[in-house]
């Protein structure tokens, strides 16, 4: 008992198995008599890192890293002793350990074959290892800045246009939204809030705005303003790229020259203008030049399909946009029937099928909304671009004469004039639910003489003759053109666009159509009309084009940012000023409607 007080009173005792205790005396044997009881290792201690290096027998001691039964502040009630006779009793046995820091420890060994060995890892203290682990710390810094920079420079792209990209990902999002919905049927309960047409298009990453958005948000009689209530999906406060900015209305410059190589080869070929002594090869550069501006304005607008496809989706479902994709096919029938005869004699008849068969497309998706009611009916969006729906039908026909084909002209030449008629009174009558042509848009009213102008020409093509229906069609549209010329007010106070060649293609056929008069009825009077007329339009062709060359390239706002086609495809929650503008417009459309019933049915 008295060892164990001894050992237990010692400060850094601790008890060693017999066997240790055997190793001990071999080890004082070979290294001589050294005190092991010392407070501290000496010179001659195995502990000492001098005195092994100086003993020339390096001693290797390996404690395990975790073993079971290796603990601190364990008393000898916790671990009884196996064999206590082997326990050194008196003090002159213990080896002494080098001191450590507070609190002191004692480390209890058994038996080897007792002790089991656990291998784990022991962190290192923070204190311990400061180089280090400042040095860590020093490297993930390092690493965490060159990573954020490498964010930085990839959120310095500008994604603002990602939605209206053809590879931006839209197209694969869309097929995995609609084969997820798909699969997956929706909630059958819905927020109060959303209405059918929100819920039916919440799940879409990037959808197509209904016709009702269009005229929710936005106004005019072209619809290209924004509502002060609504938003655009693009940044307004920057200039786009030029593909968004190219509309499809920009295919009216080549329908401006494409029609004057007509009317210059009618000029060098008809009777009444033979004096003028002009010759085929002023017909020859003016459609090489309509062909080279055909190919540019096509390759560009190509170019919007590819890279925007979006925007061009866009521009096709617009109520008064769409109107313009028969510009491009108009033109080319341009293009054929004033081709020189130095370039090609005839004309292959597959031609006008390939050039009508677009035509026929478009016309039965936009005639059969009229017809079908809805948003898009006609007493909704009737506009004067509505003409370059109905002119394509009478330049058909006028191409498919002079090929010779006699059941094809007659066809659309008879679809041409029942829509005509219809599209006629509707925008004489203007409708309550129209709106009055803001001054940018005076020009287009030109349209309205573009139709009878081709249809006299195309059933004079026909029947062989100008007769009677040609010259009934010939006056209306000279009527047209006087009471239209005669408005000064039409032709000043307003900024040049795109708009302004809306006056070309009418002019042109008007001048054409008085040719073709002329050689029927010759005198004075309508040989001078023509030729005024042919220099009316003429100067104005080039009047407008060398102006838009100079916005193109010196003033550079020829084509400004496309509103129509950045609306979203929602109004904007939480917009009372919108809710009250819509409130505002249905009354003001009722009220209309109700003083034109009350005056309809007043005795």
């Amino acid at each position: 008992m008295e060892t164990g007080e001894s050992a237990r009173q010692g400060a850094a005792g601790a008890r060693v198995p017999a066997s240790r205790f055997a190793e001990e005396q071999a080890f004082r044997e070979r290294h001589g008599d050294g005190d092991p009881m010392m407070a501290s290792p000496g010179q001659d201690s195995p502990f000492n890192t001098s005195a092994l290096f100086a003993a020339g027998h390096p001693v290797s001691v390996s404690l395990p890293a975790s073993p079971s039964r290796f603990d601190v502040a364990r008393t000898e009630a916790e671990f009884p002793p196996r064999h206590p006779a082997a326990i050194v009793p008196d003090a002159s046995r213990m080896l002494s350990l080098p001191p450590r820091p507070s609190p002191m420890v004692s480390v209890v060994f058994e038996h080897l074959e007792e002790v089991m060995f656990r291998s784990q890892p022991i962190p290192a203290a923070a204190s311990e290892l400061p180089d280090a682990q400042d040095s860590q710390s020093q490297v993930l810094h390092d690493g965490s800045m060159s990573g954020a920079r490498m964010g930085r420079s990839k959120a310095r792209r500008d994604t603002s246009y990602d939605p209206f990209k053809t590879w931006s990902g839209k197209l694969e999002k869309q097929l995995t939204t609609h084969l997820r919905v798909v699969r997956q049927p929706p909630p059958q309960e819905a927020e109060p809030e959303e209405d059918d047409e929100d819920a039916a298009t919440s799940g879409r990453p990037y959808s197509m705005p209904r016709v009702h958005r269009f005229f929710a948000a936005l106004e005019g009689p072209e619809l290209d303003k924004l509502r002060s209530s609504e938003e655009l999906v693009l940044p307004s406060d920057k200039k786009w790229p030029f593909l968004l900015r190219f509309p499809v209305s920009a295919f009216g410059m080549c329908l401006g020259m494409s029609s004057q190589a007509i009317l210059w080869k009618n000029i060098a070929i008809s009777a009444s203008t033979r004096f003028l002594h002009i010759t085929l090869r002023t017909n020859l550069v003016l459609w090489c030049v309509s062909v080279a501006l055909m190919c540019f304005v096509s390759a560009l607008y190509a170019c919007k399909v590819i890279f925007y496809f979006e925007a061009v989706r866009r521009e096709y479902y617009h109520p008064i946009r769409v109107n313009f994709f028969f510009a491009p096919w108009i033109a080319c029938l341009f293009l054929a029937i004033g081709v020189p005869e130095m370039v090609v004699a005839s004309l292959p008849h597959w031609l006008w099928y390939v050039l009508m068969a677009p035509i026929v497309c478009l016309e039965i998706k936009i005639y059969g909304q009229w017809i079908s009611g809805g948003q898009r009916r006609l007493s909704r969006v009737a506009n004067p671009s509505n003409h370059l729906s109905i002119v394509g039908n009478f330049v058909g026909a006028l191409l498919g004469a002079i090929m010779g084909l006699r059941e094809g002209p007659i066809f659309f030449f008879a679809v041409g004039l029942a829509h005509y008629i219809v599209l006629f009174v509707t925008l004489y009558q203007r409708l309550p639910t129209s709106e009055t042509l803001p001054r940018d848009l005076h020009p287009v009213f030109f349209l309205f003489v573009a139709a009878p102008s081709v249809a006299c020409l195309a059933w004079a093509r026909i029947t062989g003759e100008f007769g009677y229906g040609s010259r009934i069609a010939y006056f209306i549209a000279m009527f047209l053109y006087t009471s239209l010329a005669v408005r000064i007010n039409m032709f000043r106070g307003f900024r040049f666009s795109l708009a302004w060649w809306a006056y070309t293609f009418p002019m042109t056929s008007a001048a054409i159509a008085s040719i073709r008069y002329s050689s029927e009825v010759k005198n004075a009077f309508t040989q001078a009309m023509c030729i005024v007329l042919s220099v009316v339009a003429t100067l104005t062709v080039t009047a407008l084009l060398l102006t838009t060359l100079l916005h193109a390239t010196v003033h550079h706002d020829l084509f400004p940012n496309d509103i129509s086609i950045a609306i979203s495809e929602r109004r904007p929650k939480n917009s009372p000023i919108a809710e009250l503008n819509e409130l505002h417009a249905n009354s003001k459309d009722a009220d209309a409607a109700c003083r034109d019933l009350e005056a309809a049915y007043r005795p």
